[in-house]
């Protein structure tokens, strides 16, 4: 089986052909933004699903009778709580696929406009 040939790399020249230039492009104002919108989901989507997936052990910890209680067929809070995380894990990782490819977008754009220059 062969191997793919990863010696074809993307060509590291600067943009606008001087030796600052990635320097310019992450000082300008679309990069900053891009930076705020990346950092206003990823931070808040983190800490939820580091709480979410966090309050499982707490709970089970501090409150076992509370997670002991029976729900439905015999299933009780904590495994309940625990398949629950899976959809959470679900939830988030597809919000971010959404999300990274409206960023992938708008990098794109900005790489653009900076060639144009």
């Amino acid at each position: 089986m062969a191997l793919p040939d990863n010696s074809k790399s993307p060509d590291p020249t600067p943009i606008m052909g001087g030796p600052n230039d990635w320097e310019t492009i992450a000082r300008s104002a679309d990069f900053q933004d891009l930076l705020r919108a990346k950092r206003r989901f990823i931070i808040p989507a983190m800490t939820l699903s580091l709480l979410y997936f966090f309050a499982l052990p707490v709970l089970v910890g501090w409150f076992p009778e509370l997670m002991k209680k029976k729900v439905g067929g015999g299933v009780n809070l904590a495994y309940l709580f625990a398949l629950s995380q899976f959809f959470m894990v679900g939830l988030v990782a597809g919000l971010y696929l959404f999300k990274a490819g409206a960023w992938d977008k708008a990098a794109a754009a900005l790489l653009a406009k900076f060639r144009e220059k």
